[in-house]
């Protein structure tokens, strides 16, 4: 498959921007900069100096405004204080448009940056609650994360025998040994793991301690993987020191020793998460469904799967939507070297407009399907109130400022990225049919949000939701045919898009 590189958009302009647009944008420039009034600056060396800072102060002390800010910022929470009333009325806990059938319960990720498997794993449960006529009911989130910190070890450990000649301060090898075996994930390695290793009721396998608190496993794990990662390096040197060796036996070789190497990664993973059933192991599970009726199944984690987590929407053929406005639209973007099983699926985004996204999204809560959706939680948001919006916090007013990134700045200068994935469950829609806010299905346990749940405006979603998975039948034509096309733009792996939710 091609790959091109990556496009980015004049600021703010639309990857599609015409020529008399750019035009425009350049007389305009031309215009502003025609007034631009040129002053040398208190410091020609570049240090602060007090007479700048006696300035600043003297004109903060002549606004009363500020003067205010002061007072009450000095010995209260910034986000409480500048909470905007008007918002807090406005982004009311009332959708008209939900999903029938209702799940639970809200379920609960603690200290790990688990996301994207509770969000994929409570849209799987519409699926199974359905076909078992559970009230409740929780798929296994920590058997798919010990198969995915598995993974993750392993897919690390053959990027560094496929890099091993690259020098160890290369800017590729460098970066992927940092958070080498993120908690975080996407998508794509979801399909994967459910493909490969199926899925189990959390009661066949429970939260362990470490599942719930993952950082010092993490930390343990990348120790011994960098550790492991010099000792291939070394040996994959000596042995192209050897000219009797090809390629292919050196590659053997390394291989032999990843596996003894990956050893002591399962045993301190078997150890901290248990050890779970294998893919075509069979289990028993026994449970009560909504009447109160005892129910008992048998069978593997494979077949648990296909059985009752898959409907006609399979997981495997529906993909990412995503909205980034720095590369051009309606194409198909991968990541360098990300990825959680070595050789499945690879992530795939098809870049799109954002009101894309939202179409995809309404349609498929019309049609009963929950949406798993990729965003940027950390901003404008409020965890005990359970409210995304963009006007929630009235910094610009407390400290006489303007906020001007537009959200491709925000990608290119690290300020906003893919940090959490949650679920879509319900939309308000205004009388002509628009989006007005979203019902969001949070994985923070019943305290955080209206007993789990926030609601996202549209605004928010415009700003900071990133990515939207669709089944193909719900999704433009035209998008799906980009997605299922030969040629891919491959963004390098620091890219903002490859961050894991």
């Amino acid at each position: 498959m091609g790959a091109a590189n990556s496009k980015v958009p004049v600021q703010g302009s639309s990857p599609r921007t015409s020529v008399n647009e750019k035009q425009q944008e350049i007389h305009d420039l031309a215009a502003s900069l025609s007034t631009l009034s040129i002053r040398g600056p208190k410091s020609p060396t570049g240090t602060l100096t007090s007479a700048a800072i006696s300035d600043w102060e003297s004109s903060i002390a002549s606004n009363p405004k500020l003067q205010l800010t002061r007072t009450i910022l000095n010995h209260t929470h910034i986000q409480e204080v500048l909470q905007s009333r008007a918002a807090r009325i406005a982004d009311k806990h009332v959708f008209n448009t939900e999903i029938e059938f209702k799940t639970g319960p809200v379920t609960n990720q603690k200290s790990s940056g688990r996301c994207w498997l509770f969000a994929s794993t409570n849209v799987f449960r519409y699926n199974v609650m359905k076909k078992l006529s559970l009230s409740e009911f929780q798929l296994s989130q920590s058997y798919l994360f010990f198969w995915d910190k598995l993974n993750k070890s392993n897919y690390f450990l053959e990027n560094v025998i496929e890099l091993a000649d690259q020098p160890i301060d290369d800017r590729l090898v460098n970066y992927l040994s940092g958070d080498l075996i993120s908690d975080g994930g996407q998508w794509d390695m979801v399909v994967n793991l459910v493909e490969a290793y199926g899925v189990v009721p959390q009661a066949v396998f429970p939260e362990s301690y470490h599942s719930s608190l993952s950082g010092p496993i993490n930390s343990l794990l990348k120790t011994k993987l960098r550790e492991h990662s010099l000792i291939l390096r070394s040996l994959k040197s000596t042995l192209q020191s050897s000219s009797a060796l090809s390629a292919d036996a050196i590659t053997a070789s390394l291989r032999s020793k990843k596996e003894e190497l990956m050893k002591e990664i399962y045993t301190i993973i078997s150890a901290t998460l248990g050890v779970p059933p294998s893919a075509d192991e069979k289990f028993s599970y026994d449970y009560y469904d909504k009447d109160g009726k005892a129910g008992h199944w048998e069978g593997t984690p494979k077949e648990f799967y296909a059985t009752f987590a898959v409907n006609k929407y399979s997981p495997s053929d529906s993909f990412s939507l995503i909205n980034d406005p720095r590369n051009e639209y309606g194409k198909l973007y991968t990541v360098e070297r990300l990825g959680n099983i070595w050789g499945a699926r690879p992530v795939l985004y098809v870049n799109t407009k954002i009101d894309d996204l939202k179409n995809a999204v309404v349609k498929m809560l019309k049609g009963g399907q929950p949406v798993f959706f990729g965003c940027d939680v950390g901003k404008f948001s409020d965890r005990e109130s359970g409210i995304m919006d963009p006007a929630l916090f009235e910094y610009e007013s407390a400290f006489d400022i303007t906020l001007g990134l537009s959200k491709a700045d925000r990608l290119r200068v690290n300020e906003s990225s893919m940090t959490h994935a949650m679920v879509i469950s319900g939309v308000h829609l205004d009388s002509e049919g628009k989006p007005v806010r979203y019902k969001v299905e949070n994985s923070w346990g019943p305290d955080a949000g209206e007993k789990g749940y926030y609601v996202m405006t549209d605004a928010w979603f415009e700003e900071f939701v990133y990515q939207v998975v669709v089944p193909k039948a719900f999704a433009p034509k035209e998008l799906v045919k980009v997605y299922e096309g030969d040629e891919k733009i491959v963004l390098p792996a620091w890219d903002p898009m490859g961050s894991l939710a």
